[in-house]
């Protein structure tokens, strides 16, 4: 996720370098043959054209931010769940303090699988301080190693219960709260799995070319160097939309603009320990850059 700092031009002109060299190049080309001069386009006809680009990139840009603050809103739901069902436990199975803490740290160890898994990494990486070795290596044959771990809640959950460590109650309880954390993890695949179309995307950018095109054609009667650096300076805020937009449609890529799952995931171990009474309660990731992930 991008901060509130000072983001560096390198990385507004990574965004946008190549469509900004293409502009340069057909502009260029314009205004260095001399047939276009006599190919008068009217102004207005570029300037309705950027009228009705810049209303479908707004459209495109809001559609793209629901997506980006719903998958927020689910992470938000996973740290409440998440706390609730640590609170939960240790409060109502009391009896039984070894299912206890090995459920919290397990809970832990979900939502930091659960972040890599959404970012097509490793998901049983990094684990090992907080499940059990045998747990891990029958991990290895699951293909979702998140909904593997909430079944072994579950798995727990049942065995607390048999125990009469809990009763009907306080198990009913905590189920539901697995069961709003399966929710959110559904919800978070959703939005993973569906592509925003990618038909509209590359239609409104060929567009954009088209705009900017027709515009140094009505430049050219300008006569003057000075349409390049204008057409560049018209495209930039185009591109730079056009963009972000695209970034923040997909909160799940591994990128600075993504949802910063890896972050919440260490709060989250946070809470659960301070919970727990743990000594060894880790300090918050702190961004070293302009983005945290």
């Amino acid at each position: 996720m991008i901060l509130e700092k000072k983001i560096p031009l390198g990385y507004w002109f990574g965004m946008i370098k190549w469509d900004l060299l293409i502009v340069t190049l057909f502009s260029s080309f314009i205004f260095l043959t001399p047939v276009f001069s006599y190919i008068l386009v009217p102004l207005p006809v570029g300037v309705f054209l950027g009228t009705a680009i810049a209303l479908l990139l707004s459209f495109k840009l809001s559609q793209s931010y629901d997506r980006w603050w719903e998958a927020r809103k689910i992470w938000g739901a996973i740290v409440n769940d998440c706390r609730s069902l640590v609170i939960q436990l240790k409060n109502y199975g009391g009896n039984a303090p070894v299912l206890v803490k090995s459920m919290a740290l397990r809970q832990i160890a979900w939502c930091y699988a659960l972040s890599r898994s959404l970012r097509q990494l490793d998901a049983k990486a990094d684990l090992a301080g907080f499940i059990e070795p045998d747990e891990i290596k029958a991990l290895e044959e699951q293909k979702n190693i998140p909904v593997a771990l909430l079944n072994n809640q579950s798995r727990d959950l049942a065995t607390m219960h048999r125990q009469k460590a809990i009763n009907d109650y306080q198990q009913m309880q905590i189920d539901n709260t697995l069961v709003r954390l399966t929710a959110s993890m559904g919800m978070a695949e959703r939005i993973k799995n569906t592509a925003f179309p990618k038909t509209y995307r590359v239609t409104l950018h060929i567009f954009i070319y088209v705009f900017l095109f027709l515009l140094s054609m009505s430049l050219t009667e300008l006569h003057s160097l000075i349409e390049i650096p204008i057409d560049i300076l018209i495209a930039i805020p185009f591109f730079v939309l056009d963009k972000i937009a695209f970034y923040i449609q997909d909160p799940f890529e591994n990128r600075p603009t993504d949802t910063p799952m890896t972050s919440i995931s260490r709060n989250i171990e946070i809470n659960i320990k301070q919970i727990l009474g743990e000594p060894d309660i880790p300090e918050p990731i702190k961004p070293e850059t302009f983005y945290i992930m």
